[in-house]
Order: C-alpha cells, then sequence, then structure tokens
C-alpha cells in the first residue's frame, strides 16, 4: 500500500498591527491508511514589512508558509526541497517498520503514569 505525506500548517499567529506573522505550527503525517507516522514543530518569525520579501498574514497561502517551515528544517547544504524529502523519508521509514512489527491482536499500547 502507498505511503503518503500530507504537511499542514496548523495555526498561525501573527501581528495586529503590521499583520507580520510571528509563529508558525506544523506538522507532516506519512500514513498508508492503517499506521502513521507524525513529525511536527513550532517555527518562530522575525517579520520585517520594509522587506520587500514581506507577505502580510491576509495574503498568505499555504504554499508561502510551507515554503518557511521547509527552509527551516534545512541541514547543513540542503536545499529546502531536500530537507522535506528528508523529512518525509523519516516518517515514511516509521510506517514502513510499524507494517513490518504490528502490535499482537489484542495488544493495547498503555502509558506507564510515573509513581
Amino acid at each position: 500500500m502507498a505511503i503518503n505525506c500530507t504537511w499542514t500548517i496548523n495555526n498561525m499567529t501573527h501581528k495586529d498591527a503590521d499583520g507580520g506573522v510571528i509563529l508558525v505550527y506544523w506538522s507532516c503525517v506519512a500514513s498508508d491508511g492503517t499506521y502513521s507516522a507524525t513529525e511536527g514543530g513550532k517555527l518562530r518569525c522575525e517579520p520585517d514589512p520594509s522587506s520587500p520579501d514581506y507577505v502580510p498574514y491576509a495574503d498568505l497561502t499555504q504554499d508561502d508558509v510551507l515554503g518557511w517551515v521547509y527552509a527551516s528544517l534545512v541541514e547543513g547544504d540542503e536545499t529546502p526541497d531536500e530537507a522535506k524529502a528528508r523529512v518525509e523519508a523519516n516518517r515514511t521509514a516509521k510506517v514502513r517498520r510499524q507494517v513490518r512489527q504490528p502490535r499482537p491482536a489484542g495488544a493495547e499500547h498503555h502509558r506507564r503514569e510515573h509513581w
């Protein structure tokens, strides 16, 4: 079965005065329909309304904001597209491990509380 990765902007916080986005909450979910693996995070932004690249909150598209997220994930000499592909590959690998090692029938996951 195919594993699909879905990137989502879950929430954003912006300044009322100039519409500059200051926080972006994002997630990437890889799923085959049965198993899934999620990575997510928070991106802090420092908007500069005087910059020629500045886009106020009301005019942003999801692609604009995802571009910021991909750029924030860059490691070393990666491009934003390579960073995106790395995260997707890691999440996809986690789903594949779940498929190979499913929980036994009737087994439930219980979080143990600390005492």
